[in-house]
């Protein structure tokens, strides 16, 4: 996107939403637009401010970072939305990433990471730190094989069974989902999944960004995910 960028920032820590504006503020095309302590001032702000970008912590008074994402994308894919997270005890960053979060960042990123991550999310792209992934997809993963298991269904072996019945009932529908796909489009989703960006992709598959954009589009409308996350578990569930 040209123009200048602008933030929204949604977390109920006042000394955390300083250290984030003190962050943006050295960027020359960022502008914090408003400020919200919780997610139902962060959905009203949303609405009446149209910023680019929201950074959103996940737990806030009133409303949550959970629901306040579910309202924002009640009218549609924009303004990108960013998790803020710790990551190892926020139980809910996977639920926001499904609804339509944009991405995450740790609360401990170096500041050139956090300005690097509002633009790529401006410009479109998802927020995925290849270091991180692999536990956000081991996490999805191992959730939906315990959902999977039948309680109480005949003892552990019981259980066993159904959660491996469950998991191959998983795998086959995202490689059905996959078989859909042609043999670029699988390639660019491959490389989604790792977390490259579009430029690392464009490097990787010799296409041009905007080529990998194209193919991103339509990744998402052929698949039905909201966001690259999505893709990712979706083709690394295909591989159980």
């Amino acid at each position: 996107m040209s123009g200048v960028i602008r933030v929204l920032i949604a977390d109920d820590d006042p000394l955390v939403r300083v250290g984030l504006g003190l962050v943006l503020g050295a960027g020359q095309d960022l502008t914090i637009v408003g400020e919200a302590g919780d997610g139902a001032e962060a959905v009203e702000l949303t609405r009446r401010l149209r910023p680019d970008v929201v950074l959103m912590d996940i737990r806030m008074p009133r409303m949550d970072g959970l629901a306040a994402t579910r309202e924002i994308r009640r009218a549609g894919p924009e303004p990108a939305v960013i998790v803020l997270t710790t990551f190892d005890t926020d139980e809910h960053l996977l639920g926001a990433l499904r609804l339509g979060a944009n991405g995450f960042l740790l609360k401990d990123i170096a500041p050139a990471s956090i300005l690097d991550a509002v633009r790529r999310a401006a410009a479109g792209e998802s927020i995925l730190a290849p270091s991180v992934l692999p536990r956000l997809i081991g996490y999805a993963v191992g959730r939906d094989e315990k959902a999977s298991r039948s309680p109480g269904g005949g003892g552990a072996k019981g259980s066993d069974a159904a959660g491996r019945a469950g998991g191959d009932d998983v795998a086959r529908r995202a490689r059905a989902a996959l078989e859909r796909l042609s043999e670029r489009e699988r390639e660019v989703a491959e490389a989604v999944a790792t977390g490259g960006s579009n430029a690392e992709i464009s490097a990787e598959l010799h296409m041009s960004v905007a080529t990998v954009k194209a193919y991103v589009s339509r990744l998402l409308e052929k698949l039905g995910c909201a966001n690259r996350v999505q893709v990712a578990i979706l083709v690394h569930e295909s591989r159980r």
